[in-house]
């Protein structure tokens, strides 16, 4: 009996003791797989919520519409079309779940699993029906191994539209943008690239008021491959940017366009700049470049043909820069119109160097001075001024620093300081050398004297708004400073740079029942150091009506051949655009007050100017009526110089009309500059 019941403890305490390693064992694992749980959910908690959300939802951003470009007249220069591009995912496509007519799943029987079908075929054959081509390259799309198929980049949404409707598992699409120009202004206007940004111009420039902000939507995936909005996941809308509204008027920033295209291709030119302001306001109504590039193919892009000319190159401006020596010589000379001055009969030695003019001018009035652009006089004069007054006068007019016009690129030229001065520099500046200059800092000059001796500082951007058309920022005309006394401004554009139109170098440049001021300039330009190589840079700024002036232009000709004079090429265009200009605009008609008798003849507009001839050899004058589709009959010694011609400098005729010009023997040079 005892030692049955000895016998059963023992085994009691055997099975107590499995037991107790079971629990024991068991207490284990439960710890283990609560110390697993708890690093999956609350260490590594959101990499694995990540992870799975990566499987079932997309983030997709929704590009911003880039804000318009606008001209003054609300007429559009660069605007964003929106577009569609479409992707699919392979695998949910090539296994696209089967439902009946009535949207219920189809089971395999056997499986009970709802049968899937590959969708391929249907897909390629829609979408090569919808966006063109054969349905090959779609189903080569669809039945690649990785990565998602691309089914259509930048579709047209008019064009999209039918695909739009569809609701096809495993696709989906994504809306963009595209950039289009009217394809004026392209070096002011630029570019953008990728991810909606400017890469060059106002597009560069203004980026940040123009892109917006990109808004984000969170796409969830149901089974079926259908993707919706995760209704939980906060949403953010796409913020359009804001539109540029611009001083530009597109018609004049064509018709300058237009004009420069023709003299580069008539005189072989390398390169033309023409700009438009308005005095009063300092707005600039076009700014043109030739070469350019169309906005709209960027294969016809080149760093050469994107700069704007305008402000980025800087030039020896020649003739043009006697505005500083005539004003000085006003203000603080006393210099009268009438006064006479002596031109040294065309050649001056100076400093073991010479000094000449392209005629022997010897006594002439100061008005007949700057009619004929001698440099001799102009020399003369500046030295006469002295260093420090001269400087002030190149520093009032704003010579040496930036504009303000505020573009990328902008030179602001170079004057040299008073220090660095040498016994040439003062006479040689008198008549535009020895300092640099751009396009748009001698529009600036001219303007200046046009507005009464007040600079204003040149703008191009008149308003910024946003897409609900309210005004964020807004540019008023400003005075950056006065240069002269009104008194002198009225007197030195009338007594001197309207005589320069209406009998001296620049009678080309003048309207029909407008009074045009203004003055040509040819400059040698240095090239690898040296003047001794014939290049020359060609120009004529000029504004109108005199008694109440309102527009000024400039039109720089780069390197033309055969003639180079700007009296030949530079003025008459001046005459050209400002013709067309008035003609097309009726708000400048009326700020003119033009009449009908002078509107008729302003609407003449016919294809070719008649260049100036005079002093020309025969051959070189009938090579360039030749190039302007022009035809010449000569009388007189073969070879001899141009002495008279049948029209006159700067008239338009129609192409194939026969000049008649009388050669005689001459040992003058050919007219003045």
């Amino acid at each position: 009996m005892n030692e049955e019941r000895i016998e059963m403890h023992g085994s009691d305490r055997g099975f107590g003791r499995r037991i107790g390693v079971l629990m024991l064992l068991f207490a284990f694992f439960m710890t283990a797989i609560i110390a697993m749980l708890f690093k999956i959910q609350v260490v590594n908690g959101s990499i694995y919520k990540d992870k799975a959300a990566r499987q079932y939802e997309r983030v997709v951003t929704s590009t911003a519409r880039r804000g318009d470009i606008l001209d003054r007249h609300g007429r559009m220069l660069a605007e964003s079309i929106e577009s569609v591009s479409f992707y699919a995912d392979p695998k949910v496509v090539r296994r696209t779940p089967l439902f009946d007519s009535k949207g219920r799943p189809v089971n395999d029987p056997r499986t009970r699993r709802q049968k899937t079908f590959d969708n391929s075929g249907a897909i390629a054959t829609l979408f090569a029906r919808h966006l063109g081509g054969s349905r090959a390259p779609y189903l080569k799309e669809l039945r690649r191994k990785r990565g998602n198929a691309v089914l259509g980049r930048k579709v047209p949404i008019a064009k999209a539209l039918p695909l739009l409707q569809e609701k096809i598992p495993g696709v989906w699409n994504d809306r963009e943008h595209q950039r289009y120009y009217l394809n004026v202004a392209a070096q002011l206007i630029g570019l953008t690239g990728s991810g909606n940004r400017g890469t060059s111009g106002l597009e560069l420039q203004l980026d940040r008021e123009l892109r917006g902000t990109d808004g984000t939507t969170i796409y969830q995936r149901t089974a079926t491959g259908n993707r919706y909005p995760a209704p939980d996941a906060r949403q953010e809308a796409a913020v359009t940017g804001n539109t540029v509204e611009l001083t530009i008027d597109a018609d004049i920033q064509s018709i300058v366009e237009d004009e420069l295209a023709g003299i580069v291709e008539r005189y072989n030119a390398s390169a033309a700049t023409g700009i438009v302001m308005n005095v009063r306001t300092g707005e600039v109504l076009a700014m043109a470049n030739n070469p350019t590039f169309n906005l709209n193919n960027r294969a016809t892009w080149t760093a050469e043909k994107a700069r704007n000319r305008s402000v980025t190159d800087s030039f020896e401006p020649g003739s043009t820069f006697k505005i500083v020596m005539a004003t000085a010589a006003t203000e603080k000379l006393g210099r009268k119109a009438e006064d006479m001055v002596f031109a040294h009969n065309g050649v001056m030695p100076i400093f073991n160097l010479r000094i000449t003019d392209h005629e022997p001018y010897g006594n002439i009035t100061f008005r007949e001075a700057v009619m004929y652009s001698s440099n001799i006089v102009s020399a003369n004069t500046a030295m006469e001024v002295g260093r420090e007054t001269f400087y002030d006068y190149v520093c009032r007019f704003g010579f040496g620093k930036k504009t303000g016009i505020g573009l990328i690129g902008e030179l602001p030229g170079s004057v040299r300081p008073l220090e660095k001065w040498d016994g040439t520099t003062l006479p040689w500046m008198g008549y535009g050398y020895q300092v640099m200059t751009t396009p748009l800092q001698i529009l600036q000059a001219y303007a200046a004297l046009a507005n009464g001796g007040e600079r204003m500082r040149p703008f191009i951007i008149r308003r910024i708004a946003d897409a609900g058309g309210r005004t964020v920022r807004s540019f008023e005309p400003e005075g950056v400073g006065r240069v002269m006394s009104e008194k002198s401004a009225a007197y030195i554009g009338t007594e001197y740079f309207k005589a320069v139109v209406d009998s001296g170098t620049a009678v080309s440049a003048s309207l029909q029942g407008i009074s045009v001021a203004g003055k040509t300039g040819t400059a040698r330009r240095a090239s690898g150091g040296s003047y001794r190589t014939a290049v020359y840079v060609s120009s004529f700024v000029g504004y109108f009506p005199v008694e109440d002036p309102l527009y000024a232009i400039i039109v720089l000709v780069e390197d033309p051949k055969p003639a180079y004079y700007a009296s030949t090429v530079a003025a008459p265009s001046f005459r050209s655009i400002a013709s067309r200009m008035i003609a097309c605009s009726s708000e400048m008609q009326k700020n003119l007050s033009i009449r009908s008798s002078e509107q008729a003849e302003l609407n003449r507009i016919v294809s070719v100017a008649v260049p100036e001839l005079r002093g020309m050899p025969r051959e070189e004058a009938e090579r360039l009526l030749k190039w302007l589709g022009l035809s010449m009959e000569y009388s007189g010694p073969q070879d001899g110089l141009v002495r008279s011609q049948s029209e006159a400098p700067g008239t338009k005729v129609e192409e194939r009309r026969k000049i008649r010009v009388t050669l005689a023997h001459s040992k003058r040079n050919r007219n003045p500059s």
